[in-house]
């Protein structure tokens, strides 16, 4: 049994010398692949996302994060659009939780 450990030890000694370099391209490489998979696509949705938020007017039929499906009735400068989600309820919510702007009459034939 020790003749095992023995070689194991005797192989883990013999060291390949690689270049300084080698490591500096595959933090770049990963780099690259964290940018193009992960962060662009994000700044992309947020981009939309933001001018989705610009886009919103009186009126226009909304579907919240929250599943809420109304019309805009009132916009505020601070941030705030009151939704009429029907003839009696009205909710307050702020302009970020909008996740798309509906077709007109979407709420008519829902």
């Amino acid at each position: 049994m020790n003749f095992f450990v023995s070689e194991a030890i005797a192989s883990a000694d013999t060291s390949s010398q690689s270049s300084p370099y080698s490591l500096m391209v595959m933090i770049v490489l990963f780099g690259l692949i964290f940018y193009f998979m992960i962060l662009r696509p994000q700044q992309k949705r947020a981009k939309v996302h933001k001018k989705l938020m610009s886009s919103i007017s009186k009126g226009d039929e909304v579907l919240t994060t929250g599943g809420l499906v109304g019309r805009v009735v009132k916009i505020t400068d601070s941030g705030y659009i009151a939704i009429a989600l029907n003839d009696v309820y009205e909710v307050v919510i702020k302009r970020d939780f909008v996740t798309a702007i509906l077709p007109k009459g979407t709420i008519k034939a829902l």
